[in-house]
Order: structure tokens, then sequence, then C-alpha cells
């Protein structure tokens, strides 16, 4: 079965999926796999493993190591086409549609392609599309790209719609880290009445309350990142909120 067909197998029986992301340019390696570990204890389905930036050269041990000690499916979640490994399950193959760079609508897939075929990787095509936070954050300020308005839905949609029919199998519709508010609700809810394949959500989710908002509204995943590395004793709250369909089978 591929990552893509477990990731799916996820949604279907848990209702929406607990994605950590693990960014090797804000902890150490024994950091990482610490938050790893107990990540998984509480409930994550998955790793995304990546960076804006990356200032260290500790990617590839890095994700190695994740790999190593977790059994959930560890993808990597690219800033650039430096961040490839093979000792990953799988690779986000993302295209950033919601800006006009040309390096990051093909310029850097075209370089990271050799290597993600000489290393196995599986690619999953994903449209990557980045909502007004209310504030600068590092994605936006390393793609030189202007995020689509938070009052503007209709944008979105269009643009994950144009993801869909380009083939891609998931629209990522993201805040940034650390981001001052999350993508708003009824943007996803809107993008999903208007689209068929799965969505990815993340940025700025610092309550469980508000991951469950985000998966009652249509998201098929939602990433959660920086905050764990400050607060890793709620795991498992998120874990319970974005589960959805085992939240109802409890109560």
């Amino acid at each position: 079965m591929s990552v893509y067909q477990k990731l799916l197998k996820v949604k279907e029986e848990k209702g929406a999926g607990f994605l950590v992301l693990l960014d090797p340019d804000r902890m150490s390696v024994p950091e990482i796999v610490d938050l790893a570990k107990k990540s998984e204890e509480g409930g994550a389905d998955g790793f995304l493993v990546g960076s804006s930036l990356l200032l260290s050269t500790r990617f590839d041990e890095a994700v190695r190591e994740i790999k190593s000690n977790v059994s959930v499916p560890v993808v990597i979640f690219p800033g650039n086409a430096n961040q490839v490994s093979k000792h990953a399950d799988a690779i986000l193959f993302l295209s950033l549609i919601s800006g006009r760079n040309p390096h990051l609508l093909i310029g850097e897939q075209v370089k990271a392609a050799p290597a993600i075929k000489e290393f196995g990787l599986e690619p999953i095509p994903t449209g990557y599309l980045i909502i007004d936070s209310g504030g600068l954050t590092s994605v936006q300020f390393m793609s030189d790209t202007q995020p689509i308005p938070r009052n503007k839905p209709d944008i979105v949609k269009a643009h994950a719609l144009a993801a869909e029919y380009l083939g891609m199998k998931f629209v990522f519709l993201e805040a940034g880290s650390g981001a001052e508010n999350p993508v708003p609700d009824n943007i996803i809810r809107e993008t999903k009445e208007f689209i068929s394949i799965p969505t990815i959500v993340g940025g700025g989710i610092k309550d469980p309350n508000v991951a469950y908002q985000k998966v009652k509204n249509g998201a098929s995943f939602v990433v959660i990142g920086n905050f764990l590395e400050e607060d890793d004793s709620i795991i498992e709250d998120f874990a319970e909120a974005i589960h959805i369909s085992e939240k109802t089978k409890i109560i």
C-alpha cells in the first residue's frame, strides 16, 4: 500500500488525520526523535519533515533517525530542492500555486525530481496555497509571494480546483509556521465543497478545539507544528480533537 493510500485510509477510518511537522532547523536530532516518539504514542498518524530555510546540514540525519524510531509514515515537506532524503517514505511534491514565483511553481521541482526518482521516494503531488494569517510568516518571506487574502474564499477555491484539474492529490492550505491566525473555517468549508480531493490545513493551530473546528469544516488532515515543541503535553488532546470519527464513537 502506498503512503498516499495509507493516508486516505486514516482519513476514512478516523474522520481526519493528525500530522506533526518536525523542523530540523528548530530542534536537534535527539529532540526531534523524542518529540516524534511522543507524538506517535499520543496518536499522530504521520510526520512531515521540512523547513522554510534549512540552516543546518542535519536534514538527512534527522529524517533517518525519525524513520528509525517510528512506524507511521515519514513524509518530506520540502522548502526547496535540497530537502530530499532517501530515508523518508514519501515527499509532498509541492507546487506553490497561490503565488507566481516560477521557482516554486516548477523550478525547484525540476531540480528535485531526479533525486526523488533515484531514491525511490513516493511523490505525492500537492497544490500549496498560502493564506494570509495577519502577519508576515517565514514561508511568505522565503517564497517571495503574496498570500491569498483571508476574506477572498473564491480565490482559494479557484486555485484549489485548478490543482485538482492538474492532477494533484492534495490541496494544502497553509497559514504559515507560527502564524498569528490559522486558515479561516469558511475558507476550509467552501474549498471542501468545491473540490473532490483531500485538504491539508496547517499553520497557527495552537488549541485542540481550533483543530476540531478545522476538521468539522472539512479539513482532511490537520498539521500541528512548532506549538508542540513548546508544549508536548497536549498531543493526545490534539489527536482526540482531530480524530473526529473516534470522538463520535466515544461519545
